[in-house]
């Protein structure tokens, strides 16, 4: 079987390393760049210095995948894709040569690209991206002469570049045309907490409002225009989002509106020789029961191997995601699954929700840091569709523990009475996680008396 793999971050990299074990495969990878399997997610820990070295950021190479059985075709760009035919036309990057390929099956793990807003000045150097290795290294470099920089877009890299910026010293101010940061992930009374940390520590926050155009110098960005304002800047970073790169199948798989391939529990596109996976993908989002556009690396390491398990035939099925993740901003441990209380209503779900602000472990303790955890359920059935937690000390994995009661449908009555351990060290004899079921029990109970 002739496997052909187009784009290999995280979930080709993953679905190249489960089919190199089976016999009777031939795979070939088209991969633009010139390395495969970056972690984005690690750039600012690079530019914050964290992260000493950007090739740490990678957790295999074209090397490794090479000496399991797959023939690389580095700095090739894919043209052309024919699914009625099974071809392929690539173009190599460095020879200019075109390349005629034939498959069995595809693996369409092409992922994202930032959003360029398509702007007055947006041509201007001293605007960057942040998404991959290159551009990784770019920021670095134009970041040590700069002494005011702009980031565009608050959500977890953007948030996690300003705070890298504000400790090397640098003059920041944060731009987003949502009312607060993080507004997808978390609700107002946790994005309070952390815009306060923020602005205390001298970073300016310029929120509610939208970028018109930039201005600039001998070819150099000076300032950011937007509806509200005007602000100096030598450099400029977006992170206003990503979109799927599915071009190459565009009226050939079924799609969201949005260019995500849609797949079903096997991985499969609406053309049976297609799969596809990561963030050139929608998934089966849990709380909402619908499929959404959430690209993650976690979503796309999991979709990736289950392509490789799945190939010849289905047999294990994806379980679908709760969009899970988690962030440190400073001394802030911060972590979300699932729906939050003000996006429950754009998927047509009435929730209700409760919280819960308690030392997490007891007060005789030397220390007994505050917690504060929300829980976000369906207000008819009390299914647990989401959750929120963020304190300074790391309680983040009660979030997977969240997750896992999402994707299994539980509801405040099972998991206010689930069997969790109790020791001083580590908790309170009611778990936060009863405690937050059984808070919000009672006060449903109180509405109704």
């Amino acid at each position: 079987m002739k496997v052909a793999v187009i784009g290999c971050t995280h979930a080709g990299t993953a679905a190249v390393k489960e089919l190199a074990s089976q016999q009777d495969v031939e795979i070939t990878v088209y991969e633009r760049n010139d390395n495969v399997s970056f972690l984005s997610c690690g750039i600012a820990l690079h530019v914050g210095g964290v992260v000493k070295h950007a090739e740490s950021l990678f957790y295999s190479s074209p090397s490794e995948l090479a000496e399991l059985g797959a023939e690389m075709r580095l700095k090739h760009d894919v043209l052309e894709i024919d699914s009625e035919r099974q071809t392929i036309v690539a173009k190599n990057l460095m020879t200019g040569e075109v390349v005629h390929d034939m498959y069995d099956k595809l693996i369409m793990t092409t992922g994202s690209w930032p959003i360029i807003p398509m702007l007055p000045g947006i041509e201007l150097n001293q605007i960057e991206l942040c998404k991959n290795y290159h551009h990784a290294q770019t920021i670095i470099e134009k970041a040590t002469d700069a002494e005011r920089i702009t980031v565009v877009g608050a959500g977890y890299i953007g948030a996690e570049l300003v705070e890298a910026f504000e400790a090397y010293g640098k003059d920041v101010t944060f731009i987003d045309s949502a009312d607060r940061i993080l507004n997808k992930y978390l609700d107002r009374s946790f994005t309070d907490v952390i815009e306060r940390e923020l602005t205390d520590r001298g970073i300016r926050l310029e929120l509610g409002q939208t970028v018109q155009s930039f201005k600039g110098e001998n070819g150099a960005v000076t300032h950011v225009v937007t509806d509200k304002g005007t602000f100096e800047t030598d450099l400029v970073i977006l992170c206003v989002g990503f979109r799927p790169s599915t071009e190459l199948l565009k009226g050939q798989v079924d799609m969201l509106p949005n260019g995500a391939i849609i797949v079903d529990d096997y991985m499969r596109t609406s053309n049976p020789n297609i799969f596809a996976a990561g963030d050139s993908c929608a998934v089966y989002y849990n709380p909402a029961r619908t499929h959404a556009y959430i690209p993650l690396a976690t979503n796309a390491v999991r979709m990736g191997t289950l392509i490789g398990k799945n190939l010849r035939a289905p047999k294990i099925r994806y379980q679908g995601t709760q969009g899970t993740s988690g962030l440190r901003l400073y001394d802030l441990n911060i972590a979300s699954t699932g729906l939050t209380e003000e996006a429950a209503p754009l998927f047509g779900l009435e929730v209700s929700s409760t919280t819960v602000t308690d030392a997490y472990r007891p007060e005789f303790m030397p220390t007994a840091e505050d917690v504060q955890l929300k829980l976000v359920f369906e207000t008819a059935t009390h299914r647990v569709v989401g959750a929120q937690i963020i304190s300074k000390i790391d309680l983040t994995q009660a979030m997977n523990t969240l997750s896992v009661a999402i994707q299994n449908d539980m509801t405040l009555e099972e998991l206010a009475f689930v069997d969790f351990f109790f020791q001083p060290h580590y908790n309170k004899p009611w778990n936060l996680l009863n405690q937050a079921a059984l808070q919000a029990m009672n006060e449903r109970q109180s509405a109704r008396v």
